[in-house]
């Protein structure tokens, strides 16, 4: 029997980020989305919070607490609610940290880890995306080859989330010829080694606070112990599998955020003489909408509980991922529809939560669960 009853440390965790995304996210999302930054103080103020550093092991300076994909799950939907957008400005850092402390060696650990483990709040990230069309990890172009010192890396990545603030990076390319997922790797790469060049993308249509970034990668040279994990590298399937359940959970928070917005509306707006709730058509829309919330949920979960029992969880992942992605736009789109004209106004969040929720269903590294 599957069990998804949560501990008493994750309602405390999942309630306390719930009323810092209702207090201090939404109410600066949309300044936020207009300006295309996120406010440093609201950053600064999710740091100090110590989530990122929670899982971090008490050797690196860390709190020492087991990490878990669902707790960080839970946290995302939370923040993902408030605001997709500065909720995964917020989380950046854990693109690096999280797969650090799930495939680093104790050596990489040990050097990079305690970093973030500090009152100052530290940005890093990861270069998962490429220019092609339908992008897949397991066909990146980003090329390390080995020579006499170490790996030198050549490739362009694409929507690289803070990349231009950046003090740490975990670049995603194929250490090999080996095809598919099999030759893919992560290496750490400093953003002001020689050969990289990071300029900031021309816009995105959602999750504008994020400042997506282009990386250029020009024959950049590592030490041999640059590659994630010790010898030849680990197997990046866990880090993909986290990547697509942490997005997930963001669409979840926000795509609750669109029914709760959408419900009460719906039974004080009138039209024809009654609410248009009682409208079969509009009750049948919040009534999916509501469902899939659900659905998407303990299909996230599953994912989640499967990789922090150590199973596989790249098809769990795969099939929350793109379950999620089918219908997060659709409910931010009958979020939308049910508002009608006044959904397109931007003094209301309907038409920036469709933005964020196409963004999310498209970009596979936004936050590590």
């Amino acid at each position: 029997m599957i069990s998804f009853e949560l501990s008493e440390e994750q309602s405390q965790v999942r309630d306390m980020l719930s009323a810092f995304a209702t207090n201090e996210l939404a109410p600066r999302a949309r300044e936020a989305d207009e300006t295309r930054a996120a406010p440093t103080h609201v950053l600064d103020a999710a740091w100090s919070l110590g989530l990122i550093g929670l899982a971090i092991p008490e050797s690196c300076g860390g709190g020492g607490t087991p990490r878990s994909a669902l707790t960080n799950a839970l946290m995302l939907e939370a923040m993902g609610y408030g605001c997709a957008g500065l909720a995964a400005a917020a989380f950046v850092s854990s693109l690096f940290v999280n797969p650090l402390i799930d495939l680093g060696s104790e050596e990489q650990k040990l050097r990079h880890l305690p970093d973030f483990c500090g009152e100052e709040r530290r940005v890093a990230t990861l270069a998962l995306h490429e220019t092609a069309f339908a992008f897949d990890p397991a066909r990146t172009t980003t090329r390390a080859e080995r020579d006499g010192r170490g790996w030198r890396i050549t490739g362009t990545k694409r929507l690289v989330p803070m990349g231009g603030e950046a003090d740490d990076m975990l670049v995603v390319a194929r250490a090999s010829d080996a095809p598919g997922i099999d030759g893919i790797r992560a290496f750490i790469v400093p953003p002001d080694a020689l050969g990289v060049t990071v300029t900031p993308e021309s816009g995105t249509i959602g999750l504008t606070p994020m400042g997506f970034s282009r990386v250029e990668l020009a024959e950049v040279a590592l030490p041999p112990n640059a590659i994630l994990g010790e010898g030849d590298g680990a197997d990046v399937r866990p880090l993909l599998a986290s990547l697509r359940i942490g997005g997930a959970a963001f669409a979840v928070g926000l795509s609750r955020a669109v029914t709760d917005f959408a419900i009460p509306y719906a039974k004080e707006r009138v039209a024809f003489g009654e609410a248009i709730a009682k409208k079969q058509s509009i009750a049948f829309m919040l009534a999916d909408m509501h469902i899939e919330c659900d659905a998407m949920r303990w299909m996230v979960w599953k994912a989640a509980a499967a990789f922090d029992v150590g199973r596989d969880s790249s098809k769990a992942a795969i099939l929350a991922q793109n379950y999620v992605n089918r219908h997060a736009v659709k409910i931010a789109d009958d979020g939308l529809q049910i508002f009608g004209g006044h959904g397109y106004i931007r003094d209301l969040p309907l038409e920036m939560w469709l933005r964020n929720a196409r963004v999310l269903t498209i970009h596979n590294a936004l936050a590590a669960a």
